[in-house]
């Protein structure tokens, strides 16, 4: 389906201006657990301009060193010449899906991500027959597979299951508690994980949302961001999935203040990677679309601290906490999107806040193929990232990304600490003013 891939990310010209400095190394995420010039974002770029340059042949060997990147774009934050590492591994994906095609069980996945009703459906069953297979974390931090499963071995922490979707939970509309005062009005784009699997992140956005009188709109045909698909080369359902998203948002937008959104890669994916997509395979009036429409696309805690008076109203009214909250920066929000301190200026109101040694160090998510395939790598990537949060001795660890959540919280239950809880600040917000 997609068009010619433009020349926008060429392999070779971003290889030639790579000056080799070395100042992405040390902050490389793969670099750190797999210290190998390879797989480090130099190797990764020099051997990219071998491979257009028809010197290095896409064999396996090939795919699984472009295939170890987690995408974190520390690289990029560093890179005196900003070379776009993650873009041009992200578009050489697209060759390796080509070459080699996409495992089944991914393939499945971005299935019923393109069709809500089948994954809405899948998602019922699967809750009605989780005990089988899973149990309860007594943590709450999710379910523990209680045998060996395809990709998931005993033990393994999976996210939680609703009986119900956030999507189908509440009506599309819910009104102002008082209209009279000419109410801000917002939409919600919820993210999938948030949809099935974490359902105080929808249901705190929309009590915080009630207590500040703005009108909410859920919009009901709602589609996956594509970034699952996107970050492993699937760019037919990438290209499906933003365009009915798009004429979706279109059909509104005009009608609302912002779409707010909880997610930091969701946000990323819509604001940022939407209208790279289209650029890279030569459409540009869907570039141009998706520029329009991510005017109005921010992050939920962002939206909140500079559009509302919600700072001033949890100082005021809401509860205090002695418990001590400390944030990870999700790479898709501080580094794609500039967005840090908002969350923490909110949560210090009634938390304590107490930082990390490395808040910004990546906590190893990767992506659909390293939560799989190479799982081992994302596991030593949580490590240290553990490891930091125990240093601090919180309560919660929060951040605004579920696919952080489902990654962190495997890392604390494999360190064995028994305190620690991930929370969405959002869901923190939200029990303040409760």
């Amino acid at each position: 389906m997609s068009t010619k891939k433009t020349d926008i990310f060429n392999f070779q010209q971003t290889s030639d201006a790579c000056i080799k400095c070395g100042k992405c190394i040390p902050v490389c995420t793969i670099h750190q657990v797999n210290p190998d010039e390879t797989t480090s974002p130099r190797g990764f770029i020099d051997l990219l301009g071998q491979y257009q340059a028809g010197n290095l042949p896409l064999d396996k060997t090939a795919k699984d060193i472009f295939e170890s990147c987690f995408l974190c774009t520390n690289c990029v934050d560093v890179c005196p010449n900003s070379l776009p590492t993650d873009m041009v591994i992200e578009e050489v994906r697209e060759d390796i899906a080509n070459k080699f095609g996409i495992a089944w069980f991914k393939r499945i996945a971005f299935y019923l991500l393109e069709h809500r009703k089948v994954m809405d459906f899948v998602m019922k069953f699967g809750f009605i027959f989780k005990t089988c297979a899973l149990a309860e974390d007594p943590k709450g931090r999710g379910l523990k597979a209680r045998f060996s499963l395809p990709m998931m071995r005993k033990g393994r922490l999976i996210p939680s299951m609703m009986k119900k979707s956030f999507l189908n939970s509440y009506p599309e509309h819910i009104p102002a508690k008082n209209p009279q005062k000419r109410p801000k009005k917002v939409a919600i784009f919820i993210g999938c994980l948030g949809n099935y699997n974490y359902e105080g992140i929808g249901r705190s956005l929309v009590e915080i949302l009630e207590k500040l009188n703005i009108e909410v709109f859920i919009p009901k045909a709602q589609q996956c961001c594509g970034a699952p698909a996107y970050f492993t080369g699937a760019t037919d359902s990438v290209e499906r999935m933003t365009k009915k998203n798009i004429a979706y948002f279109e059909s509104f937008m005009d009608d609302y203040d912002a779409m707010l959104i909880p997610e930091a890669t969701c946000s990323a994916m819509i604001k940022h990677d939407w209208e790279v997509f289209f650029r890279n395979h030569n459409m540009p009036d869907w570039e141009a679309r998706a520029k329009k429409v991510s005017q109005k696309i921010f992050m939920a805690t962002q939206w909140l601290y500079e559009h509302t008076d919600l700072k001033r109203l949890l100082a005021e009214k809401g509860k205090k906490f002695a418990d001590i909250v400390t944030y990870h920066d999700p790479c898709h929000a501080r580094k794609v999107q500039g967005i840090w301190q908002e969350p923490r200026e909110l949560l210090a109101q009634n938390y304590a806040m107490r930082e990390m040694s490395d808040p910004n160090r990546c906590c190893g998510f990767g992506g659909v193929t390293m939560q799989t395939e190479k799982f081992h790598l994302a596991e030593l990537a949580g490590k240290p990232k553990a490891a930091m949060i125990k240093e601090t001795k919180a309560t919660y660890v929060s951040a605004e990304c579920s696919a952080c959540r489902v990654q962190i919280s495997e890392a604390l239950n494999n360190s064995g600490d028994e305190q620690t809880i991930f929370k969405n600040p959002l869901e923190l917000i939200a029990e303040a003013l409760r």
